[in-house]
C-alpha cells in the first residue's frame, strides 16, 4: 500500500505542478486536480486500516441501541461511556435501518468524512478568498493546493478508516468556518451543536465562533442578528440533547470524561506538553507555513472599507480555532493513542488559513487602488510556488506517515493487539454462559467481540460509573486517562468470573503471576493460542475456576497449560 499510496502523490505532483495556470481558470482541470487528491487521500488512509480500540466502545452501544437494548454498554446499567452520541446515532441507524454492522458503517464513514474534509477545505479557502474579491474571479487554484495539504494531514489520514469520530468532527468544524464564511449564522450554530455533540471539543469551537460573530457585529462587518441566530441554531439541537442525556444517565458531564479526568492540572499539562512537543517535531513544515501567513497577515494591515479585511478575519478565525485546540488538548494532557489523534484537526485547519491568507494577500494587492502592488512576475512567481509548497508538504507528511514509529508502525502494532482482543472475546462470547460478568483492562475490542449477553466490567471505569465518580486517582499507575480505579469494587462488589488484566494482546510466553488486586480470591489460568507461541492469562474465580477451565478449554483454538 505504500507503493499505492507513492504512486498517487507522484500522479497528483505532476498534474498539479504542469497545469496550475490551467486549473486556475479551467474547472475541468480543477475537477481533475480534486479528483487526484482524493484518490490520495484514499490510499494514505488506507496505508493505515486500523479500527481504534476505543472505537469498539462506541460499536457496542450502537449495537445495543439498535438491538432495542437502548444506549447502554450494559444491559440494564445507564453510563454515559461514550462522548460522540453523534456518531454513535449514525451508527444505530445505519444498522436499524439496512442490517449493516456497525463496525464496517463506521470505517466506511470515517473514510468518507476524511474525503469530505478535502473537498471542505478546497470550498472553503476559494470562499474566503472570494469575500476579499467580490467582483474578480478569485484564485480557484488556491482551493486545491488546500485539499492537497489536507489529504497529505497524517493525524486525520490515520484516523480515517478508524472507525472513530475523529474524521466527522474535523468535517463539521470546517463546515461550521465555511457557513460563518457564506453568511449563514443560523447554519453555523446547527453545525456547531452537532460538533459539539460528536466530541466534547466542539465547545471551544462553538465559543470561539460566537465571539467571532459578536467581533463581527460590533464592527458592523455581520448584522446585528447574526450571534443571536448562531445561538439559536445550536440550541436546537443542544438544548434537548441535553436535557434528554441527564433525564436517561442523571449527569450532565458523560461518565467517559470524568474516568479520564481527575489527574492534578501540573501533571495533566506535563503530559500534554509532551503530547504537543511530538506532534510539532513531526510536523514542522505545517506549523512553520501557519507561522509565516500569521506573520505576515499582521504585517500588512488592510484599511477599514477595504473588502480584503473580512476574508482576513476569518483568517484569523481558522488561525485561532486552531491554536484555541491545541491549548485544549494541552490542558487536558494530550492522549496515550498513536498518531495524535486529539490534534488531528490542527493541519487542516493550518492548511486552510495559511493558504486563504496567501489568496487574500494575493487578491488584496490586485484591488484597484491598493497600496504598493507588486509587479505582474513578482504575484505570478508567488502562485507558481504554491503548488510546489503544498506538494512538498504533503509528501513530506507521507514520509512521515510511513516512517515515523508513532504513525504507521505504531498503527499496525496496535491493530495486532486488538485483533488478539477481538478474539479474546469472541472466544469468551461463545463459551461463557449469558450473564456471566467478566472484567477487562482494554474494554473495546474484546467487550464488543464477546457480545452482548456477558455483562462487562471496566476496571478504568470508563463504562463504570461507580468507578469514574468515586475511584481513586493514581498517576503513577497509568497514562492520561488510565488513572481512575477501585480494585476492591470490582472483586467484591461486581465479582467477576473472568478478569483480564491486559491490553496489549496475546503474551509471547506463559506467565503465571497475578494482579494482587485479585490475589486470593482469583487463580491464574494460562491458554496457549493453538499452533502459535502465543499466550493469555485469564484470572477465574476459585469457586468456578475448574469448571471455567473445562468450559474454555474446550474450544479447540485455545489449549489449557497449568502453571508449573
Amino acid at each position: 500500500m505504500t507503493a499505492v499510496a507513492a504512486g498517487a502523490w507522484v500522479v497528483l505532483a505532476v498534474v498539479v505542478v504542469a497545469a496550475w495556470e490551467r486549473i486556475n481558470t479551467h474547472r475541468t482541470w480543477r475537477v481533475a486536480a480534486l479528483g487526484l487528491a482524493l484518490a490520495f487521500s484514499l490510499a494514505h488512509q488506507l496505508l493505515f486500516s486500523t479500527v481504534a480500540e476505543d472505537a469498539y466502545i462506541t460499536f457496542r452501544y450502537a449495537r445495543n441501541v439498535a438491538d432495542g437494548l437502548g444506549p447502554v454498554f450494559n444491559a440494564g446499567e445507564r453510563v454515559e461511556g461514550y462522548s460522540n452520541f453523534l456518531w454513535l446515532v449514525l451508527l444505530a441507524l445505519a444498522r436499524a435501518t439496512f442490517g449493516l454492522g456497525v463496525a464496517g458503517v463506521g470505517v466506511v464513514l470515517g473514510v468518507l468524512c476524511t474525503l469530505g474534509c478535502v473537498l471542505v477545505a478546497h470550498l472553503l479557502v476559494n470562499r474566503i478568498v472570494r469575500l476579499a474579491q467580490p467582483e474578480g474571479p478569485g484564485l480557484p487554484a488556491l482551493g486545491v493546493a488546500a485539499a492537497v495539504l489536507t489529504a497529505g494531514a497524517g493525524p486525520l489520514a490515520a484516523y480515517g478508516p478508524s472507525g472513530l469520530e475523529t474524521p466527522l468532527f474535523v468535517l463539521l468544524v470546517l463546515a461550521v468556518c465555511y457557513a460563518l464564511a457564506a453568511g449563514r449564522p443560523v447554519v453555523a450554530g446547527v453545525l456547531v451543536a452537532l460538533a459539539t455533540m460528536t466530541r466534547p471539543d466542539g465547545v471551544v469551537v462553538a465559543v470561539l465562533a460566537g465571539l467571532w460573530l459578536v467581533t463581527a457585529a460590533l464592527r458592523r462587518r455581520a448584522t446585528g442578528w447574526a450571534p443571536l441566530g448562531y445561538v439559536l441554531g445550536a440550541l436546537v439541537l443542544v438544548v434537548p440533547w441535553t436535557a434528554w442525556r441527564v433525564t436517561y444517565y442523571g449527569h450532565l458531564i458523560p461518565n467517559a470524561i470524568v474516568a479520564k479526568s481527575g489527574g492534578s492540572l501540573g501533571w495533566q499539562l506535563e503530559h500534554g506538553w509532551a503530547y504537543l512537543a511530538g506532534f510539532a517535531r513531526t510536523y514542522q513544515g505545517f506549523l512553520l507555513l501557519a507561522a509565516i501567513a500569521v506573520a505576515y497577515l499582521a504585517a500588512r494591515r488592510r484599511p477599514a472599507g477595504d473588502p480584503a479585511v473580512r476574508g482576513r478575519s476569518l483568517v484569523w478565525l481558522v488561525f485561532l480555532l486552531a491554536v484555541a485546540h491545541v491549548a485544549f488538548i494541552v490542558a487536558v494532557g494530550g492522549d496515550w493513542m498513536p498518531a495524535w489523534r486529539l490534534l488531528a484537526p490542527v493541519p487542516p485547519l493550518l492548511a486552510v488559513a495559511a493558504t486563504a491568507a496567501h489568496g487574500v494577500h494575493l487578491v488584496a494587492g490586485e484591488q484597484p487602488g491598493a497600496p504598493s502592488p507588486r509587479p505582474r512576475g513578482r504575484a505570478l512567481a508567488e502562485r507558481r510556488a504554491v503548488p510546489i509548497v503544498a506538494l512538498a508538504l504533503c509528501g513530506l507528511s507521507l514520509v512521515v506517515s510511513t516512517t515515523h514509529p508513532r504513525m504507521q508502525p505504531a498503527m499496525h502494532e496496535w491493530r495486532a493487539a486488538i485483533g488478539d482482543l477481538a478474539e479474546t472475546g469472541s472466544w469468551l462470547g461463545e463459551r461463557l454462559p449469558p450473564g456471566t460478568v467478566i472484567a477487562t483492562y482494554a474494554n473495546g475490542a474484546l467487550s464488543y467481540r464477546a457480545g452482548s449477553h456477558l455483562i462487562v466490567v471496566d476496571v478504568l471505569g470508563l463504562t463504570d460509573e461507580h468507578i469514574a465518580r468515586q475511584g481513586e486517582r493514581v498517576e503513577s499507575a497509568g497514562m492520561v486517562g488510565h488513572i481512575a480505579r477501585d480494585y476492591d469494587y470490582v472483586v467484591n462488589v461486581r465479582r467477576p468470573a473472568v478478569a483480564i488484566d491486559n491490553g496489549s494482546g496475546y503474551g509471547d510466553r506463559q506467565h503465571c503471576g497475578i494482579n494482587p488486586a485479585y490475589a486470593g480470591l482469583y487463580e491464574v489460568a494460562t491458554f496457549r493460542r493453538a499452533g502459535t507461541g502465543a499466550w493469555i492469562a485469564l484470572y477465574l474465580r476459585r469457586p468456578q475456576a475448574q469448571q471455567l477451565i473445562e468450559t474454555l478449554n474446550a474450544d479447540p483454538r485455545f489449549t489449557h497449560v497449568p502453571c508449573a
